[in-house]
């Protein structure tokens, strides 16, 4: 028996399959927004029915794109990122882009590597998530002219667009938790002091909390980290050694909140019945962690997925009513937290 020869499936295949023009086709591939959803699904349909691949070195030719979006991430084994790329990804793979990622341990030499090679790959857009973006980066930002999009972060002057929850208010009401529990005397595992982004606004909320509820501030109880497990263990233990003796802690990350209720055990006290925790983030690891830490939970996917839309957008020239989002976070309470007698 004769060999069956497989001939190349062509987008004129898939136009005729889903009933519709060749240049709709090509429409519905191009992401153009002009073409209906109805209409879009009819050819995404008949592309995955035919099993359809589209030539992507001569699609980028023809449309001065490569279809590639580079990420830029502080440390990918942190727990708070990866839910973040998740939600980038899924969306890229909805609007057919390939990402490439680049880790850059907060070292701006690695930053300033990777954004070079995002610019010799040509790329398309960027999202860059981050803590704080120096100077050098927002530099390159302005040399590559192609769109970028922060996550979790904002540049200093508002410049970039931008997807992140509102620190302060965030800090704002799990403090103010603590206090409706009854707790007067809480401290504070910071992040960094300098940094605009976290660190500073959730200080700012900390310390509005208390004020509010006719508590005095102390600037004693307000310890400086740096997210990280061990920066919690270590701040917590200095606030026992200290003889402060707070009702409760509040950490500016859930990695921090795992780090100090780990100290707060091994020094043979009881979570919450002596020392209550309230994190930051709402990773898995205080959900897990016993008793499960109390936290502000961000929308980590969510924030990933909406940028990424975004950044679409920025990428075909579409309309744009708003550029800096602002998401929702949500106070979750769970087993580290107790009301006073």
């Amino acid at each position: 028996m004769k060999g069956r020869i497989m001939r190349n499936i062509s987008l004129k295949d898939v136009a005729k399959l889903a009933g519709v023009g060749l240049g709709t086709a090509s429409r519905v591939l191009n992401n153009n927004p002009s073409v209906t959803e109805e209409t879009r699904n009819l050819v995404l349909n008949a592309m995955k029915e035919l099993n359809y691949q589209p030539n992507a070195i001569a699609r980028s030719l023809k449309m001065k794109s490569t279809m590639t979006v580079g990420i830029l991430i502080p440390d990918i084994s942190s727990a708070f990122y990866p839910e973040i790329v998740r939600g980038i990804e899924d969306v890229a793979n909805i609007y057919q882009y390939n990402i490439i990622l680049c880790n850059t341990d907060l070292d701006y030499e690695k930053e300033k590597i990777a954004l070079n090679m995002f610019y010799e790959k040509k790329v398309d857009g960027v999202l860059f998530i981050s803590n704080t973006i120096c100077k050098d980066t927002m530099k390159k930002f302005e040399e590559m002219n192609i769109p970028v999009v922060l996550i979790a972060t904002k540049d200093e002057n508002n410049i970039l667009s931008s997807v992140t929850i509102d620190n302060e208010q965030a800090s704002y009401d799990a403090v103010s938790y603590l206090c409706k529990l009854g707790h007067k005397k809480i401290a504070m595992i910071a992040g960094k002091f300098d940094d605009p982004n976290s660190g500073t606004p959730r200080i700012m909320g900390y310390k509005r909390a208390l004020i509010n509820n006719n508590i005095e501030v102390d600037e004693k109880l307000i310890y400086e980290g740096n997210y990280g497990y061990k920066s919690g263990y270590k701040n917590m233990k200095s606030i026992l050694n200290g003889g402060q003796e707070p009702t409760a802690v509040f950490c500016a990350s859930d990695l921090m909140a795992v780090g100090a209720s780990k100290a707060i055990l091994e020094s043979g006290l009881k979570i919450p019945e002596d020392i209550s925790v309230m994190g930051f983030d709402g990773v898995e690891a205080a959900e897990f962690f016993y008793p499960s830490i109390s936290t502000v939970r961000q929308p980590r996917y969510e924030m990933g997925a909406v940028a990424m839309r975004l950044l679409t957008k920025f990428m075909n020239k579409e309309d744009v009513e708003e550029k800096n989002m602002v998401v929702s976070y949500k106070l979750v309470e769970n087993e580290s937290c107790r009301r006073l007698e």
